[in-house]
């Protein structure tokens, strides 16, 4: 395992924008945590986002502690890896609706009537972007 104080590499990058699951964990939750699956991007400026409504319990635990940390494990099958970035996070009420079209034509189908039907009850509804800025990057590959 390596530990890098603040910035994912290429390889994390490009490991990243595979159509992985995620799994969130917010401060201020239960104990333990309660880590939850999710859809992310990560960025060229090195943060991951998300989506999800504005009255989420997440982003509710977030106002009133901004940290999360992400962890994504490689598939069965494929040789061990995982990265956790965990950082603060920041609320933002725009890019959301962008953010969910990209992810949907990334883990869905689109062509599928159901899953066009899914993308446009998501985008029916407000939706906010969670940044988390990475202040730890763990990594481990086999």
């Amino acid at each position: 395992m390596s530990t890098d104080a603040s910035s994912l590499t290429t390889q994390d990058l490009e490991f990243l924008r595979r159509p992985l699951h995620g799994f969130l964990s917010v401060a201020g939750g239960p104990l333990p945590p309660q880590p939850r699956p999710v859809w992310f991007e990560a960025t060229a400026e090195g943060t991951i986002q998300l989506f999800t409504e504005p009255d989420s319990l997440k982003v509710r635990r977030l106002r009133r502690d901004p940290r999360a940390s992400l962890v994504v494990a490689a598939p069965v099958g494929e040789r061990e890896r995982w990265l956790a970035v965990a950082g603060r996070t920041t609320v933002e009420p725009d890019g959301a609706h962008d953010l969910s079209v990209r992810l949907a034509a990334r883990y869905w189908n689109l062509d599928d009537p159901a899953r066009a039907d899914d993308l446009a009850g998501i985008l029916a509804a407000d939706q906010v972007r969670i940044v988390i800025h990475p202040e730890t990057v763990s990594r481990y590959t086999y």
